[in-house]
């Protein structure tokens, strides 16, 4: 029997060639014997028509499964053949050198594991090589081979610190195949520089079309290529479809707007302080207060100085007064001053900290006496309110990325963070480091650590540009050294050990191999320490012997 176009236009049949009340009698039988399998025939018997003579009710209800599945698969018809997708995107970035094709089939491939004792043995770890492989490939400009790409997906997927990198080498092919699979959607609302073919900025035509029919990616990159070529027509892009724009999409696009931020920025994002997301309205605050000649900033230091004066305490030293905020009114909350604390803050401490944060840090040396940013910090605070002040500081320094106030609240490496100028807390203090240029930012943490040692060190060498400058990679090395000698607790190096590996300049390997040999555990050192410091500094060598190879491949022919 066959079906004609005819069968297809009568709207009394259903795809499968069926009535609509044949079809539903069929699905209400099918769910009868579903009852009954799941009941039990014991407790659910099944309808005489489901039964035959002679048949035990188990052995029937199988049978009358059997008959109605080939009934229904028998009933379908074949769909209707879809159009073809577009062909893809041509991809005229070079290709990759044949050994670094099979370098990235080895690190997408690699499914390691830790083993059952919990160490991880002298093997480098691939998995955590790809994101510098990743990076590399993008730096010198390499297409991803088609065939790697749904690989490359499920990786992106599967870690979301992978998807910058992986999308950008993925690129326009990369977005194109992840439409015909839900699992990779997150790539269709990637980030900028996420690899997508964009037109020349130039084509006004072409970006407006890219920017009214392109997925999300694609138009925040588009939204970025021409904010670098032309801050004004990328805010006028923008502005005109604002108001239509989904509030998640508005946050996105509001905070690309970081990179090359301007005063030329100050109207739309005044405009965007009145937005319904109170989310977009806090984004739109923060940008506003990191332009120290905006309107905002200026409120926001007329608020915090009436907050904050100097005065002579006691002993007739000058000292910081503070007057915190006794409320947050409608203009305080419109400016992104949020109301409510976190459980366990007092209100007026919390809108006081809002107000230092947001107000540019140029206020307080009028404000307190004409003294520089270190002086300020040295200043006591009456009423224990130098913590308050020193947190809302450091915030304001990394907002404002103002490299002078880092420097005082982060105070002399070799001074104990718990008595030093600014703040004892390892985690501001990362952010201040990465306001300051490269080289000192190393230079900062190589004393810290050799003040310290690499107990409190993680968090601030993960601020620091890879690979390591050479003073950083030796005093990270000398202080594993120290803790081995020692006899440390091994594996409580681990992280900074995971890092080294990922972040020191491989010409280190030749100085590592000497600390790879296996002598005695030293007097009350840990059972095994020995063995297991020899174990990771072997596969500290190899690992960047294997980072040097994988350089060396991804290296242009130029023979």
């Amino acid at each position: 029997m066959t079906h004609t176009d005819a069968d297809h236009a009568d709207a009394g049949h259903t795809s499968s060639g069926h009535t609509g009340s044949e079809q539903a009698d069929e699905a209400a039988r099918w769910q009868e014997l579903v009852t009954s399998a799941l009941l039990g025939t014991d407790r659910r018997t099944p309808p005489a028509e489901f039964t035959a003579p002679g048949k035990e009710a188990p052995a029937a209800l199988l049978d009358a499964a059997a008959l109605h599945t080939v009934r229904r698969r028998a009933g379908l018809l074949p769909a209707r053949a879809a159009a073809r997708p577009e062909p893809a995107p041509e991809d005229d970035r070079p290709r990759l050198p044949a050994a670094a094709r099979r370098r990235l089939a080895l690190l997408l491939a690699d499914r390691s594991a830790p083993s059952s004792s919990g160490r991880r043995g002298a093997t480098p770890d691939l998995t955590e090589l790809l994101p510098q492989w990743l990076a590399t490939a993008n730096e010198r400009g390499y297409q991803a081979p088609s065939a790697q790409l749904p690989a490359l997906l499920d990786a992106a997927r599967a870690r979301t610190d992978l998807r910058p990198q992986a999308l950008a080498f993925a690129g326009a092919r990369g977005l194109w195949l992840a439409r015909f699979n839900p699992e990779w959607k997150f790539a269709l609302r990637g980030s900028a520089g996420s690899g997508v073919l964009l037109p020349d900025p130039a084509d006004e035509a072409a970006v407006h079309r890219l920017w009214d029919e392109g997925l999300f990616a694609e138009r925040v990159a588009l939204l970025g290529a021409v904010r670098e070529d032309d801050p004004a027509r990328a805010l006028s892009l923008l502005s005109g479809t604002w108001a239509t724009e989904r509030a998640e999409d508005r946050l996105m696009f509001l905070d690309s707007l970081r990179t090359g931020l301007s005063d030329a920025d100050e109207p739309f994002l005044e405009r965007a302080l009145a937005d319904r997301s109170r989310n977009v309205r806090a984004t739109a605050a923060e940008l506003l207060s990191a332009l120290p000649r905006s309107a905002l900033a200026g409120r926001m230091a007329k608020r915090a100085a009436a907050c904050v004066r100097l005065a002579r305490a006691g002993s007739g030293e000058p000292a910081i007064m503070v007057a915190a905020p006794e409320e947050c009114d409608a203009a305080m909350q419109r400016d992104g001053v949020a109301p409510t604390p976190p459980t366990g803050r007092g209100k007026r401490s919390w809108w006081l900290g809002q107000l230092v944060e947001a107000a540019p840090l140029a206020v307080w040396s009028r404000a307190l006496g004409g003294r520089t940013p270190k002086e300020v910090v040295a200043l006591p605070a009456a009423d224990d309110w130098a913590g308050e002040l020193h947190a809302a500081w450091c915030r304001a320094a990394v907002r404002q990325r103002d490299a002078n106030w880092a420097r005082a609240l982060l105070g002399a490496p070799g001074a104990p963070p718990e008595v030093g100028p600014g703040t004892a807390s390892l985690a501001e203090r990362a952010k201040l480091l990465a306001t300051l240029p490269e080289g000192e930012r190393a230079l900062w943490v190589a004393d810290f650590i050799s003040a310290h040692g690499l107990s409190d060190a993680f968090q601030l060498l993960g601020v620091c540009t890879v690979p390591w400058a050479e003073p950083l990679g030796h005093a990270v090395v000398d202080a594993l050294e120290i803790a081995r000698e020692a006899g440390s607790y091994p594996w409580s190096f681990s992280g900074v050990m995971g890092l080294a590996e990922r972040c020191l300049d491989p010409a280190e390997a030749g100085r590592l191999a000497l600390l790879t040999s296996h002598g005695e555990d030293p007097a009350n050192a840990s059972p095994g320490a020995s063995a297991y410091w020899s174990e990771a500094f072997q596969r500290l060598v190899s690992t960047l012997r294997l980072r040097a190879s994988m350089h060396e491949e991804l290296t242009p022919d130029t023979t």
